[in-house]
């Protein structure tokens, strides 16, 4: 069985699943069917001051997304970013998932229950399905990790650059802006 046809099975056996809480919709990645916990408010606070940062500097032909399908069924990878900036025009073309050649930014935020995602297989998987800016917010250290730059000059998909930040700063990439000062750590005092 290729590849190929292994993800095209496992793309119509997701489609037949009714979402088992407290899962949110599996992702799929080099022949594995990913679950993951859904995401806890404590995860969507950090994406909601994300959210009301960016989407006031985003151009009227850009959209923000919250937990998208974006899918390269040529590669068989379909993973859910957390907030992706993609065209409008792609937000509103035909099909169900995002084409990540038409994105400008994913931003993962790492959960308590599975940082290897983010800072391994998503790293992964990002650069060969051709997004060009990649954010890793990490809220149970306080940092953050933008990559930037798809290439494949080793032979294996990777960013060739990074900018490591911590909460305080304020981070620039695709001529946005975004204050980590206001996002909150896991485990403050503030509940969570």
């Amino acid at each position: 069985m290729t590849e190929q046809s292994i993800y095209r099975h496992l793309r119509e056996f997701r489609e037949t699943l009714d979402r088992p809480e407290p899962f949110g919709w599996p992702e799929i990645s080099h022949g594995q069917m990913l679950m993951m916990m859904s995401p806890k408010k404590q995860h969507q606070l950090v994406a909601h001051r994300l959210r009301t940062q960016l989407e006031p500097q985003l151009d009227d032909d850009l959209v923000l997304m919250l937990e998208t399908d974006m899918e390269d069924a040529n590669l068989g990878i379909l993973r859910v970013p957390d907030l992706v900036v993609i065209d409008e025009e792609e937000a509103t073309a035909a099909g169900d998932s995002i084409n990540p050649l038409r994105s400008h930014l994913v931003i993962e935020i790492v959960s308590r229950s599975n940082p290897g995602n983010d800072y391994e297989g998503k790293l992964r998987d990002y650069p060969a399905m051709g997004v060009p800016h990649y954010l890793i917010i990490d809220p149970r250290d306080g940092s953050a990790v933008h990559y930037w730059a798809p290439t494949r000059r080793t032979g294996t998909p990777t960013y060739d650059n990074r900018q490591h930040y911590i909460f305080g700063e304020t981070i620039t990439l695709v001529g946005w802006k975004i204050e980590t000062a206001v996002l909150p750590r896991y485990g403050e005092d503030n509940g969570l």
